[in-house]
């Protein structure tokens, strides 16, 4: 199997060693991904914020650059969902670009649904001595249907404690441009987020969005708690 991984803009940017986690999990599970130099954005920013023609241009280029890979896996459900379920929305005009956004997000996997559908494995080998509690990111949860797989992985990571999280499946408010355009909306939800959060009782609060553990983190970081945020790939990489 030829897999690519898709690192995606803002964890290129910003959260590189997410990046670098899910390409260790990777390799643990024997699969050396191939890493596509040239990637860039998938298009969501622009897509989601009405910039039809220029998220069409960013589509297109992520089309062609990953078009020989077998399977293509991201550390991100909301970029992996763009491809899956939007791409064929914003291509739709063009029958052969449509097709071809199709079958790409027949091959877009997010990094656990990966792990626990294709490669069936729940046990990559990491420990993590810590109480852990677990946010659905949106996209994720509702755009690509990845529910149990995340639990499947963090319930076998040696030493691991998992808490439960109230609201679990409630947005936190990020968005992308909505928590711009929507800021004090935006704050409602991270603020029920955050309580839920340190009701309980977690040290780390992970998810397999870093747009979501962005924002969460920043709420945390504003009311000094010592509660972290953590990508899921860096739990399952840690040992």
């Amino acid at each position: 199997m030829q897999v690519a991984l898709f690192v995606t803009c803002l964890i290129d940017q910003l959260f590189p060693e997410v990046a670098e986690a899910a390409l260790s999990v990777l390799r643990r599970c024997g699969i050396e991904p191939a890493l596509v130099q040239e990637q860039t954005c998938c298009g969501q920013i622009a897509f989601n914020d009405g910039f039809w023609p220029q998220a069409h241009t960013l589509a297109r280029r992520h089309l062609d650059l990953f078009e020989g890979a077998d399977a293509v896996v991201t550390p991100s459900g909301s970029c992996a969902a763009m491809v899956r379920e939007f791409y064929p929305v914003l291509l739709k005009d063009d029958q052969t670009l449509t097709a071809r956004a199709v079958h790409a997000g027949e091959r877009t996997y997010e990094l656990t649904e990966f792990l626990i559908d294709v490669l069936h494995r729940d046990d990559v080998g990491a420990r993590f001595p810590h109480r852990v509690t677990y946010h659905a990111s949106c996209h994720g949860l509702r755009g690509l249907g990845v529910r149990d797989q995340p639990f499947q992985l963090l319930r076998q990571v040696r030493d691991l404690e998992l808490k439960s999280l109230d609201g679990l499946e409630e947005c936190c408010g990020f968005g992308g441009m909505f928590a711009v355009k929507f800021s004090g909306l935006s704050g409602s939800m991270l603020d029920a987020k955050i309580r839920a959060i340190e009701a309980s009782g977690a040290e780390v609060v992970t998810a397999t969005d870093a747009s979501c553990l962005m924002h969460i983190d920043g709420g945390l970081r504003r009311r000094r708690s010592r509660i972290r945020s953590l990508h899921l790939a860096e739990i399952l990489a840690s040992q």
